[in-house]
């Protein structure tokens, strides 16, 4: 995390930032690695709820970003600022063709009148334009699965495997929320079952309401989801947003506390599948422009 704070104040440019975003990251997650340390009397680094408190850790920590940006719409000179920063790049390497649109979108959106604005503007237009490279490999492979994206959106036969995707999440849910009303040591006959259930939820401590709770939740917003699909498609979406979120947002924090490491492959399927929603919902917006 020093070497982090002394390139940024050390160094201009965005690759800068970027080592300086990387190595920060390493020093914090070094850091917050040794939770369990540091929450305990005995110093024990296996204290059952550390990986449940890192997680948490970094959920409050994205709710604050997410709250920082919605908090308010960006100022004008605040557009100038993020257009100066382009014209950094150009003066340190080169002005390529993005940043000279990036730039020149930010200046679009300064106050009206800006003097300065008006003035970067003129000045960038006036730029010698960098020959653009040849697109690398990254770009490729995103470019053509976009154009496959593109194919596969405009047959029925997506739509109906998405919702059967959801279907099978919504299996999944209310498996797991019997899985932990009804736990297999239940044997016996449908009555003997019913009593060691009831026995189960009097034996409740808020966790496992709360988990339960997140849970159904979810599997409410996927269904209202699979409703609305047949209405708007970006409500949809939506609302399976929404039931990730809620996934990875609460029912994970519980799932982290009960299975430690195991939780990790739910964690990573959801952030996938709230990956491509949140893809999917960009290009219909772009479609419906």
């Amino acid at each position: 995390m020093l070497a982090a704070l002394i390139l940024l104040l050390a160094y201009l440019g965005r690759t800068s930032r970027r080592w300086a975003a990387l190595l920060g990251g390493i020093g914090f997650g070094t850091f917050i690695d040794e939770v369990g340390k540091f929450v305990t009397r005995d110093n024990d680094y296996f204290y059952r709820p550390a990986v449940a408190l890192i997680y948490v850790v970094f959920v409050l920590a994205y709710v604050a970003m997410r709250s920082i940006h919605r908090r308010r719409a960006p100022a004008g000179e605040e557009y100038v600022v993020n257009a100066l920063q382009e014209l950094e790049e150009a003066a340190m390497h080169d002005l390529q063709r993005e940043e000279r649109e990036r730039a020149l979108q930010y200046l679009a959106r300064a106050s009206p009148g800006d003097r300065l604005a008006e003035g970067l503007t003129a000045l960038i237009r006036g730029l010698h334009e960098a020959p653009s490279r040849a697109p690398g490999r990254v770009e490729r492979v995103t470019a053509e699965l976009l154009h496959r994206y593109r194919r596969l959106a405009r047959r029925p036969a997506f739509w109906q495997a998405l919702v059967l995707f959801f279907i099978g999440q919504v299996l999944l849910k209310l498996l797991h929320v019997g899985i932990l009303v009804f736990y297999p040591e239940a044997g016996g006959s449908l009555p003997a079952r019913l009593a060691f259930m009831s026995r189960r939820i009097d034996d409740y401590a808020l966790p496992e309401w709360l988990q339960l709770g997140s849970s159904l939740l979810s599997a409410l917003f996927v269904g209202a989801g699979i409703v609305a699909l047949r209405r708007s498609r970006q409500s949809a979406l939506r609302l399976f947003q929404r039931s990730i979120l809620i996934s990875v947002f609460v029912t994970q924090v519980f799932m982290f506390y009960r299975s430690q490491w195991d939780a990790l492959v739910v964690l990573a399927f959801n952030l996938l599948v709230l990956l491509a929603l949140g893809y999917m919902r960009s290009h219909e917006q772009q479609e419906t422009v």
